[in-house]
Formats: C-alpha cells, structure tokens, sequence
C-alpha cells in the first residue's frame, strides 16, 4: 500500500482513465496551462495536448452544455467546476438535460459524463463560495451523486464514475485535497478494475454503542470522533454514506438495528437536508430497534461567515458531534465517560 493525498489520487486516478480511454477528456476553466484551480488537471495539458483537456470560457452554463452533447455522441467528459457554487449557472444543463435525456428520448442515448466540483466551508472564501448544496442535485432522479471521502475512496469512485453510463456529479470537499491515506500500490495504473460499486455505503469503523453517519468530509470526521470516543470506552459504529444518489439504506439501517441509536452529521444545512433523509429513512427501516430519537449535526442555519472564529463555529466538529452522541447515549440509560 501507498500513503498519498486526495488530491494526488484524483490527478492520477483522472490521468489512468484518459490513457485507457481515448474518449475521456476534460474541460472546464483554467485546467490546462493553469493546471487547474486545485491541480487535478496537473500535467494532463502536456501529456495529451488541448484536444483533450479544453480549456473554457468563464461560462458554466456553455461548458457543461457542451459536455451534454458530446456525451450523447459517445465521448466521455469530465467537466470541471471550479466549485460546486458555479452549478448554479448550470443548473439547467445539469437537471433538465444531463439527468433527463435517457429517459426523455427512451434509452436511444445516453450521457456518461462526469461533474468534478469541490464544496464545503472551512477556507474563508465567504458565504456564496463555501456552500455544500449537493442536496439540489442528491433530489433528481437521473443523476448519479458520488461523495468520497479517503484517498482509496476518491480513486476507486471516480474510475466508477468515468466508466459509468450516466450522468455522475463528483463531490470534493476543499477541506480533504491535503488529507492522506493509504491507496492500493496499482491504483495509478489505466488497466486498474479497483472500481467502486456506485450506490454503495460502507462501515469505516465497527462499533456496538452507536451509529455515526457521515460522508465527505463528515465521515473522516466522524472517524476522528470515533477514535476520539473509544479513549473513554464509548463504541462508535461510523457508516460513510459514499453515494448520495442511489443511497445505499441498507448499510446504515442495518447498522442501526445492531446499535440502537444514531447520530447524522452533515457539512450542510439541518432544515430540509441529506441527514433528514437519511433520518426517516432509519425511522421507516429500524424504528422497532431504536432507543432513542435519531439525532442530528449539522452547521448553523446562516450563511457562512467569513471571520475564521465565526466560520469554525458554525461548522459540526469532534466536539459538537460528540455532545450528541453523548447525550443520546445517556438518555437511554448508557455509561459514558
């Protein structure tokens, strides 16, 4: 095994697929002389010249469109999206195209292409630039929404997605790009089949207390927690949800059953969020398993400050994740601390 950043699984994951595949290319804003915004696209210009990796207009709405067309005619894009904040200008190519023409002209063609785009808050880059509104895209039926977490998870998913026949929005948060992790030796390779079942959570920690459900950059979070609460004998069960869109309910209501409690954290919003769904999914799947309500941590219903002391308190964090889970613990009568 290899110990290598998120974002160098990404690049060299992304370049693996180009060589396997002549039909994959790239596009999207300053990723070829520039490399892009967060250098995924790092040497890809040189290797395989602007036919390739397109360098684009500041015009989401035009680019993405683009893709949609190709895709349809049997190439395979990966569009880049600086953040996934500009979606919003391409919000309708994305929803009423990308995730509609397969079933709208009845499987005659379909759109195997792939969103890469960042989110999250944590970096001072202010309210309309740290948002994680992949609930927009998680809602449309069409759309494949994947949200890994690790290094290993980034490269095996985004092999995933390329080779995929569907639309599939790619989710980084900007807080993992630096985070290492341990990667299969052969990961880099274009004949790699190390690929991720789309729709498919997983148990990152096994735990017999409680649930903690996370994904992005919730669920390394949760790990830490995890980590953090086995020092005061407290068994924490962490499920990284990895795909938003199908969403694999089993997983986490099984492990529910075998807890009997659980706690959602999300990089977003509470009201109207992902942990909702996730909550009434629990509700309908283990409700005669629970011992206690569902509880949820989320960030604080503003936008997002600027000032780094307000932006780190309206984030969930260790802490705040781990009051809930402590305080769920106790109100069904079990030791903590």
């Amino acid at each position: 095994m290899s110990v290598i950043t998120y974002r160098q699984a990404l690049r060299d994951t992304l370049r693996a697929e180009m060589v396997r595949d002549e039909n994959v290319y790239v596009i999207g804003e300053e990723i070829g002389l520039f490399e892009g915004s967060y250098k995924i696209t790092e040497g890809l210009l040189k290797e395989f010249g602007p036919k390739r990796v397109r360098d684009t207009p500041i015009a989401e709405e035009g680019f993405v469109g683009a893709a949609v067309g190709s895709a349809m005619l049997g190439l395979r894009p990966v569009v880049e999206l600086m953040t996934i904040n500009f979606s919003l200008l391409a919000i309708d190519q994305i929803i009423n195209h990308a995730a509609k023409i397969y079933g709208m002209f009845g499987g005659q063609t379909s759109v195997p292409m792939v969103i890469r785009t960042p989110g999250g808050g944590g970096q001072q880059l202010g309210a309309t630039h740290s948002q994680n509104i992949e609930l927009f895209y998680s809602f449309i039926p069409g759309l494949k929404v994947m949200a890994p977490s690790t290094p290993a998870e980034a490269s095996s998913m985004l092999r995933a997605a390329v080779r995929d026949d569907d639309p599939v929005l790619f989710l980084e948060n900007l807080g993992l790009y630096n985070s290492k992790g341990e990667v299969p030796d052969d990961y880099a390779e274009p004949e790699n089949d190390n690929v991720a079942t789309i729709g498919r959570a997983g148990v990152a920690r096994e735990g017999s207390d409680i649930t903690l459900i996370g994904y992005s950059r919730m669920a390394s979070v949760a790990t830490q927690v995890a980590e953090k609460l086995a020092e005061e004998d407290i068994s924490v069960e962490v499920v990284d949800l990895r795909s938003l869109r199908p969403l694999d309910r089993q997983t986490f209501v099984d492990s529910v059953k075998k807890t009997g409690s659980a706690v959602i954290c999300e990089d977003d919003w509470l009201t109207y969020g992902i942990g909702a769904e996730i909550a009434a999914s629990i509700q309908e799947g283990a409700f005669d398993y629970l011992d206690a309500p569902v509880r949820r941590v989320a960030m604080a219903e503003v936008p997002m400050p600027y000032a780094k002391p307000l932006e780190t308190a309206a984030l969930p964090g260790v802490e705040s994740i781990s009051t809930a889970i402590k305080e769920t613990l106790s109100a069904v009568g079990k030791r903590v601390g």
